[in-house]
């Protein structure tokens, strides 16, 4: 072998390792941003959570007022106190981009879950007839299906 052979094997050793460290440094760097993401998203979920619980509160003391009144046997109260928890709920999900699933017309399988297939004469075959469960969704999401009966 030749000086020169050995120097630029010695040169190509050299190569190898610093492609190596690369190598293993863009790995560590990759492993971290997956790190970091991970917990990134977990405190954006968390986040999340918080504004909502925050949000739900005020309406978990709403419906104690009204249980203390049912304990005290004030129907009136009572009442009010679900009526009013009831408009509390409804409002924050509507905030929150839930709407309701609407139920009149015909049976779409994409938002409606049919329970039931029952005659009527005064509605077309595929017609909702009633609701048995609401459903909801969020934006274009379908988070519960309304859980309907529908005409044959």
């Amino acid at each position: 072998m030749t000086d020169e052979h050995v120097e630029q094997e010695a040169q190509v050793e050299q190569v190898e390792q610093e492609v190596d460290d690369r190598l293993l440094r863009l790995a560590a760097d990759f492993e971290n941003y997956k790190k970091r993401t991970a917990r990134e998203r977990q405190e954006y979920v968390t986040f999340a959570n918080e504004r909502l619980l925050k949000e739900l509160l005020p309406i978990l003391d709403d419906l104690e007022r009204a249980l203390n009144a049912a304990e005290q046997h004030e129907e009136a109260q009572l009442d009010e106190g679900v009526r009013l928890v009831h408009r509390s709920l409804a409002s924050l999900l509507e905030r929150q981009g839930v709407k309701e699933i609407a139920t009149e017309g015909k049976f779409d399988p994409h938002v409606h879950e049919a329970l039931l297939a029952q005659p009527s004469e005064e509605a077309e075959h595929g017609d909702v007839l009633d609701v048995i469960q609401k459903g909801y969704k969020i934006g274009d999401r379908v988070v519960r299906p309304a859980r309907v009966i529908v005409a044959e």
